[in-house]
């Protein structure tokens, strides 16, 4: 089976290197910036039309050791490394994906004593704690929309919420193409990013960049339209035996500002709690 997404990826990795970089002369009149295909498999040490079978998505069969003189070639770093694999050889699609929280995660977000949430394999919002709502509202988004893609991309009040929108709709694109990479024929998940990339011109060019890998951790500063400005630090964790399910938890430094804020939003009336 074809995958486009793989010689799209592969397209876009032979583009950044210069000739000169790797020691390559430059020849000729080029078309595009970058390596050719041909120089890609001089110094991948295989001959042209093996490498452009790849390129054309053709990849399943391919032994390890050359994905790895293929990776060497094009510099790819460790996330893109994983990212290549798995467009090389996705995992198949659980045609029956229906995300349930089991109740040990759901007294694990409330004995959280920061914001958290659970996110699904399509970015929908399974479960949240008390802050997790003060924070971002979740309880009143009705549940077909209660999806944190959808808001970063599509919501106007976004932009408003993440100061710093960007990075935030970056990490979207990656942790969404990594999704589909593994599941690559779950049609909701390819609708969904189909209605994101058209929806927005900014996030279809973000998505065009084709980054592998999203930060597992990380800061976030929030824009909260109660008590103004949060600067957060999360970190990412996946579900043990669910792969379909990560618990992204927000924290605040002690005695800071931010840790004020939340403290303000945690005791205001406890609704909405899930």
């Amino acid at each position: 089976m074809s995958s486009p997404a793989l010689g799209e990826f592969l397209r876009t990795r032979r583009a950044r290197i210069r000739p000169a970089a790797v020691g390559l002369n430059e020849y000729g009149r080029r078309r595009m910036v970058g390596l050719r295909r041909e120089e890609v498999a001089q110094l991948a040490g295989m001959s042209v039309d093996y490498y452009t079978r790849l390129e054309r998505g053709r990849g399943e069969d391919f032994p390890d050791s050359v994905l790895d003189s293929v990776a060497r070639a094009l510099r790819l770093d460790a996330a893109e490394r994983d990212h290549f694999y798995t467009l090389v050889r996705p995992a198949d699609p659980d045609y029956n994906y229906a995300p349930m929280v089991r109740p040990g995660t759901r007294l694990l977000l409330d004995s959280i004593a920061t914001p958290a949430f659970v996110l699904g394999r399509h970015m929908e919002v399974l479960a949240w704690n008390h802050l997790g709502d003060k924070v971002f509202d979740f309880g009143a988004i009705a549940e077909p929309e209660r999806n944190l893609a959808r808001f970063t991309v599509l919501d106007p009040a976004a932009g408003v919420f993440y100061p710093d929108w960007e990075p935030v709709a970056a990490e979207t694109a990656a942790y969404l193409r990594r999704q589909v990479d593994r599941c690559p024929r779950d049609r909701r998940l390819t609708s969904l990013i189909d209605g994101l990339t058209t929806g927005n011109p900014v996030f279809h060019r973000i998505w065009s960049v084709h980054t592998p890998a999203g930060n597992a951790h990380g800061d976030r500063l929030i824009q909260h339209p109660v008590v103004g400005r949060i600067e957060f630090h999360y970190e990412t964790l996946a579900l043990p035996g669910d792969q379909d399910q990560l618990l992204v938890v927000y924290t605040v430094a002690p005695g800071s500002a931010a840790r004020e804020a939340v403290a303000a939003l945690g005791a205001r009336e406890l609704v909405g709690v899930h």
